[in-house]
């Protein structure tokens, strides 16, 4: 029998301290020896470019004995051994330091992240075809729907990964109504659909006078979720500088509205989706690794739809029904639906109800479902065996070269468009400018733009 495996992230408040021989791991993100990943004893270790050292690098900036890592019940203990080039978190250099679980260290040209352990519960596939609007019978839906009723009993916060159109709403609230909480209100929050500024407000909330036009004061999205589930959509899109406000909130179920200096206390239950590379993000410094672990204390992946195809013919009965066709639910076979399973999907499901609402408006008087007009995307339908990344090198190596490709004529094109106005470049780009500084440092381009905009760092 399948089992469905379910981690669970090892937050210190809630499940204790990182104690014991596998309490801890680090995972070297970037640098010569990316892709290294080990278990930290309890002892700890220390890192440095020596031999004899407990992880010895290869990165040659990195000092002989650089520094210390420790597990403690607080988090990671991290201490500098007067390396050359230094121990800094967020671009802060450190010298002896707590670091929160997440956190991510640089070693001269090397970046590692300092990770609690990971549960790994063996929980049997659900005998249900569906859980709420969430419907599949295929081995990988089925493992899902046992972890969402599971997760539906605590009041744990759900961390939903997967591509767009997978399903993430309809899971977050398909744990909502399975919840204790059912019967309180359910908050959708899209995190990337307004500036910084909005989505404060609306996030927290604000008071009368806390800006220009705010004429009176506002009720928040936790407000209006209070006693019930608010659902962070986007949460990856979450401007770094509201990330914050939104840890203290899962720690301490306060937010301050904008404009007030009284904390507010509410009972929220927080469900969060991406389909964003959340680790890449917490690598580049787009996306805190403290706040990461705290929203996928429970983390669930959403298969898309090219690896469920076992689910295409119930997926289609159910659109053909919503649609106003279920004449022609038991005719759902033959060369139609063959050539909607050797489509490759890039939306998904919610591709797949596009398409099939959209011929039942165009068939006119269609008896069967083949004779449906099905029109799919030509370039989508190549995707599945066309191959775009050449595995030429290690799979890190040939990662990390795509990413700094597209960095650099990502940043190259900003720059020109923004007139090298870093402040412009910032806005365009939706990036905070300390973040986009970073990212220039790293491609080697953030002299040329200080240099053209008349910038410096001081204003930062």
């Amino acid at each position: 029998m399948q089992l469905a495996i379910l981690r669970v992230t090892r937050v210190t408040n809630e499940v204790g301290a990182l104690s014991g021989a596998h309490a801890a791991r680090l995972r070297v993100l970037a640098g010569p020896d990316a892709g290294l990943e080990l278990e930290l004893p309890p002892v700890g270790v220390v890192i440095g470019a020596d031999r004899g050292c407990d992880v010895a690098l290869t990165d040659p900036s990195v000092s002989g004995r650089h520094c210390t890592v420790t597990p403690s019940a607080t988090g990671f203990g991290v201490a500098d051994l007067g390396s050359r080039n230094g121990t800094s978190i967020d671009g802060v250099a450190v010298q002896k330091v707590t670091a929160p679980p997440g956190v991510i260290l640089r070693l001269g040209h090397t970046l590692i992240q300092l990770l609690p352990a990971d549960e790994v519960v063996a929980i049997p596939p659900s005998s249900r075809d569906h859980v709420g609007a969430l419907w599949g019978d295929s081995p990988g839906m089925r493992q899902v729907f046992a972890i969402l009723e599971r997760a539906a009993q605590s009041d744990a916060s759900v961390l939903f990964l997967g591509e767009s159109g997978t399903g993430k709403e309809l899971a977050a609230r398909a744990v909502h109504d399975e919840s204790p909480r059912k019967q309180g209100p359910f908050v959708v929050f899209d995190c990337g659909a307004a500036t910084e500024s909005l989505v404060e407000s609306d996030l927290f909330g604000h008071v009368r006078g806390a800006f220009t036009g705010a004429a009176g004061d506002r009720q928040g999205a936790f407000a209006a979720a209070h006693g019930g589930t608010l659902f962070l959509d986007e949460s990856g899109d979450l401007p770094l500088p509201l990330q914050p406000k939104l840890l203290r909130m899962l720690e301490a179920g306060e937010v301050i509205p904008v404009g007030s200096r009284k904390p507010e206390r509410y009972d929220v239950r927080v469900v969060a989706a991406t389909h964003r590379d959340v680790f890449g993000e917490v690598a580049r410094g787009g996306f805190r690794g403290d706040l990461y672990y705290r929203l996928a204390v429970v983390e669930v992946h959403l298969p898309p739809l090219r690896q469920r195809k076992e689910d295409l013919a119930r997926l289609v009965a159910i659109f053909l029904e919503r649609a106003g066709a279920a004449a022609l639910v038991p005719t759902i076979g033959g060369p139609g639906l063959e050539r909607l399973a050797g489509y490759h999907w890039p939306g998904n499901v919610r591709e797949l109800r596009n398409v099939i609402t959209r011929a039942v408006a165009l068939g006119g008087g269609a008896k069967t479902f083949t004779e449906l007009p099905l029109l799919l995307r030509p370039t989508a339908q190549a995707a599945e065996t066309e191959v775009t990344a050449k595995a030429d090198r290690p799979f890190h190596d040939a990662k990390q070269a795509v990413i700094d490709r597209f960095e650099r004529e990502y940043l190259t094109d900003l720059l020109k468009r923004s007139g090298a106005n870093l402040s412009a470049a910032a806005r365009l780009a939706g990036l905070e400018r300390k973040f986009l500084y970073k990212l220039l440092e790293r491609a080697g381009l953030r002299q040329k733009a200080a240099s053209t905009s008349g910038e410096d760092d001081a204003e930062e």
